[in-house]
């Protein structure tokens, strides 16, 4: 009897989100939760594998590879070059991400003015292409002469077809190119609008290839979704080679640039940006955006000392309450996380015996800044307590740790660098955690108290006030 052979097939549907495949169409996808993104995966693998193909470029030893090709090449914006490592490296593809309006064109337009006058070793300038598809050549040339980013290089172009991208590209053959926005490109060769799955994996990829195969260094602009993750799908974040996160409060002229991912350098440098009428400019020192800078300290307010990837950051923390007048009191947070106040709180009635609950109370920060580092943890704590006792934190005073449900201050890394960072400033006395690791040679004058519990650090700050 004649055996039947069964043909094996791939998986016929597959989510375009994260690849995820499956038998059978779903409605929502089983690993990354998406809804409708689970299509028909197309062609069936069982015709054979892939043949190999004539390699045209042996390979070679490692040792005997030319890396002169990718080295950092400066922006010209000295806190983007900390973000990235160095620079732009040639052929690499960027992603940058953010909210609209929050500085994303200002920034890629200077860097673009900035690379296009920058001049090579022989004494010639570097070409830059700067295709916008959300605005006009002439709202982009009033942007720029605002911000003085004109520059004899720097070429625009106002397209939302790829095939034409592309020719200008072709055309112009610039050492930088910048698309604002990857979503605003429309390609003619597949179906979809603007800004879906199949159309920006489309452009993504044609950009792609085009930067690798001219060592065209290339910058993307993409929107964010209402939770703060980059649309469209998430093969564009393992296509490009870095990403970089636009983030910063519409009421503050801070702006914070982090990188996501980097291939070429570390992904826990912060760059810090003044947004203003002038345009964007780096900020070398932004701690001091981040203090009252009253003259007479009062009741409810301590400083503390934040890490912003390697960067230490002083900031202050303010705390207000007032009897309440309703049956349960009011929590009111800006600038920190509401569910780690309302823990420092609890902790604060049950472990350090304040009675926190006839009273309303209100935290937040000075200067915008959004503290989200369980480190701001006891200068919370402290605040509050101030406030509560009516005494005033000593002036020259900053704390730091991360408090758990047991009361005890934990430790927190870098607290050295921390206070050195708080004493560069004029802070004289730190209330820190206890930790096994050496500060390390502090600047003198500093007193360290090392604390364990928060019982502890409420006692160093009433005898540092007495």
């Amino acid at each position: 009897m004649a055996s039947k052979t069964t043909k094996r097939t791939n998986p016929g549907y597959r989510c375009s989100e994260c690849g995820w495949t499956t038998a059978k169409w779903v409605g929502r996808c089983g690993e990354c939760q998406a809804w409708g993104t689970v299509s028909e995966a197309g062609a069936d693998a069982s015709s054979g594998r892939t043949p190999a193909a004539t390699v045209a470029t042996p390979a070679v030893p490692i040792g005997e590879v030319d890396a002169s090709q990718a080295r950092f090449r400066t922006t010209g914006v000295s806190e983007l070059d900390r973000v990235l490592g160095g620079g732009l490296v040639p052929g690499a593809v960027v992603l940058m991400a953010g909210e609209p309006g929050i500085g994303k064109s200002t920034l890629l337009l200077d860097v673009a003015a900035k690379v296009a006058r920058h001049r090579r070793p022989e004494g010639s300038t570097r070409s830059v292409l700067y295709v916008t598809g959300e605005e006009s050549a002439a709202q982009v040339r009033l942007r720029a002469d605002r911000i003085g980013a004109v520059a004899d290089t720097l070429f625009l172009a106002a397209e939302t077809d790829l095939g034409r991208a592309l020719g200008q590209i072709e055309k112009a053959d610039p050492d930088l190119l910048v698309v604002d926005s990857v979503q605003t490109l429309q390609s003619q060769s597949v179906d979809g609008t603007a800004g879906g799955v199949t159309q920006v994996r489309e452009v993504a990829a044609s950009l792609i290839n085009e930067a690798k195969a001219r060592n065209m260094t290339t910058v993307l602009v993409g929107h964010v979704t209402k939770d703060g993750s980059i649309a469209g799908p998430r093969l564009l974040e393992h296509l490009v080679d870095v990403v970089c996160q636009f983030e910063g409060e519409r009421h503050s002229r801070l702006r914070l640039v982090r990188a996501v991912k980097n291939r070429y350098g570390p992904t826990d440098e912060v760059g810090c940006f003044d947004l203003g009428d002038a345009g964007i400019i780096s900020l070398e020192d932004p701690s001091g955006l981040f203090l009252s800078g009253t003259l007479n300290p009062v009741e409810g307010t301590c400083v503390t000392v934040t890490l912003e990837g390697r960067r230490p950051l002083v900031a202050e923390v303010q705390s207000l309450l007032t009897p309440s007048g309703q049956g349960s009191p009011r929590r009111t947070v800006s600038g920190l996380d509401t569910a780690r106040i309302n823990m420092i709180l609890a902790v604060l009635q049950r472990r350090a015996g304040f009675p926190l609950n006839q009273d309303d109370c209100y935290v937040a920060t000075v200067g915008g800044v959004r503290l989200t580092e369980p480190a701001s943890d006891l200068a919370a704590a402290l605040a509050i307590a101030s406030a509560k006792l009516n005494a005033v934190v000593p002036k020259g005073l900053i704390a730091f740790g991360e408090l758990g449900l047991a009361g005890e201050v934990r430790p927190v890394p870098g607290i050295g660098r921390r206070i050195r960072e708080a004493a560069r400033l004029g802070f004289r006395r730190a209330v820190v955690p206890k930790s096994p690791e050496p500060l390390g040679e502090l600047p003198e004058g500093v007193r360290v108290a090392e604390v364990r519990t928060l019982t502890e650090a409420l006692e160093t700050m009433k005898a540092w006030v007495a």
